[in-house]
């Protein structure tokens, strides 16, 4: 698999990483066995990379480019100079395809990177007192997602249909009269010795020093309207979603080896991606 980085529009450094034996037979004659996919660094690349062998076997050679912006991505996808990309969830590719014209489709959801509900002056939801203070960020969508985990750990109720659109003003019921703080998303984690509990994302969370696995006191599940609906995906340009090589992608990516990847790796701060149909039947 060659990974290459690029910065601003240039490549700046390539890395070849040796060639895997592989089953070509697997691979219709005559076919591209080539799959370029333009990604972000961490943890995108780097689950590609183990994908890798796992395709090399199939009889596909990946090849993936490594981008520090969230726009030549996609940009890359739709001119063809690319198969897919795979850095974004579904609501970044959505505004992308209005604001740009483009037309992108997700092949298919990989991952998620869970908020989760973490120990400030308390360590259980079950010592919530009346007037507690918890802090939550305080731009749309991360205090929607923090409102709607809330709620699914009984702390509020909202408002019929706010979904992740959520604000504090909708908040219909509130059985402790907890106090939501809201707060830039960076600022969230500092506060931690002074509110009851804080809601972080998993970067701003490990960045904090917790352990999403072994800290959070409770996180997004798989079958949560916001997982549905951040999960990281495969994108790529419409009409070309099943295509061979793009099922041999996506098919790999959500591979029982690929899961153990991301679960032994990422101390829960990335999390395979379960469909909602998948997820219940697991239970």
């Amino acid at each position: 698999m060659k990974i290459k980085k690029l910065l601003a529009g240039t490549i700046t450094a390539s890395l070849t990483l040796g060639a895997f034996a592989g089953n070509a037979a697997l691979v219709s004659a005559g076919e591209d066995t080539t799959i370029t996919v333009a990604a972000s660094a961490t943890p995108h690349a780097e689950i590609l990379e183990q994908a890798a062998p796992l395709l090399k076997e199939q009889g596909w050679d990946l090849e993936v480019t490594v981008f520090d912006d969230y726009v030549q991505p996609n940009l890359v996808v739709e001119s063809g100079d690319f198969d897919a990309n795979y850095f974004q969830h579904i609501p970044y590719l959505d505004d992308f395809n209005e604001e740009h014209g483009t037309s992108l489709v997700n092949a298919g959801g990989i991952h998620y990177e869970p908020f989760g509900i973490y120990p400030g002056t308390k360590k259980d939801l079950s010592e919530l007192e009346e007037g507690d203070v918890i802090a939550v960020p305080n731009d749309t969508t991360n205090e929607a997602r923090a409102l709607l985990l809330l709620q699914d750990n009984g702390v509020i109720k909202l408002k019929d249909g706010v979904g992740l659109e959520a604000t504090a003003k909708d908040i219909e019921e509130n059985p402790n009269n907890v106090e939501i703080e809201e707060l830039e998303a960076a600022q969230v984690s500092r506060v931690a010795g002074e509110v009851a509990f804080v809601v972080l994302n998993g970067n701003y969370a490990l960045q904090a020093g917790y352990s999403v696995s072994k800290d959070a006191i409770a996180y997004e599940q798989s079958d949560s309207e916001a997982a549905q609906t951040y999960v990281n995906v495969v994108a790529v340009k419409e009409g070309n979603e099943d295509s061979e090589k793009i099922k041999a992608l996506v098919d790999t990516l959500k591979s029982d080896e690929i899961k153990d990847f991301i679960t032994e790796n990422y101390d829960g701060a990335v999390i395979p991606f379960e469909e909602a149909e998948d997820a219940e039947t697991a239970e």
